[in-house]
């Protein structure tokens, strides 16, 4: 998949998932840092998440952004909802990810919700299935968005019609 260019897009909406204290013990006591879960959208097809580790809770964020910019995935979104189903394991964590009627809505939990909300995704039913760990549950979302194919690729794929794909949806 071509790499997106974040500095190309307009209104890169960022959104924090998770902020997580971390400490580490050494002689004369504890050494706190902080990391982020972030993740970035145009809400027009373009999604990244990244995650970011620092001594303060603003420089982590930061961090998280540009992490985020390098990772960014094209969605094809079809009439505000995703083309096909989809299942997605990353890790522990497992997300089943299903195209939606309009006036549905994002019914989506935590770091599911995150990613759709910024990818411009107005109608999908998910379920975060296994680990609900925030940073797999983002990344296993971001793989199974990458995994998305546009309905004409979908039906050649499994040699069907476009209609047929539709029906069973």
């Amino acid at each position: 998949m071509a790499r997106i260019n974040p500095n190309e897009l307009e209104n890169l909406s960022e959104r924090v998932v998770q902020i997580n204290r971390v400490a580490k013990v050494v002689k004369g006591g504890r050494r706190f840092s902080f990391s982020s879960v972030v993740v970035i959208g145009d809400g027009q097809g373009n999604v990244g998440a990244g995650i970011g580790r620092a001594g303060e809770v603003p420089e982590s964020i930061r961090k998280g952004v540009e992490d985020a910019k390098k990772h960014m995935v094209r969605v094809p979104l079809k009439d505000g909802t995703l083309p096909h189903e989809v299942t997605v394991n990353f890790g522990a964590s497992r997300v089943l990810m299903k195209p939606a009627s309009p006036g549905t809505g994002v019914i989506a939990g935590g770091g599911v919700r995150a990613v759709m909300e910024a990818a411009g995704v107005r109608d999908v039913l998910t379920k975060s299935l296994g680990s609900n760990n925030p940073v797999n549950v983002v990344r296993a979302t971001l793989k199974g968005l990458e995994q998305m194919r546009p309905l004409n690729r979908a039906g050649r794929m499994t040699n069907r019609q476009p209609t047929q794909t539709t029906e069973n949806a």
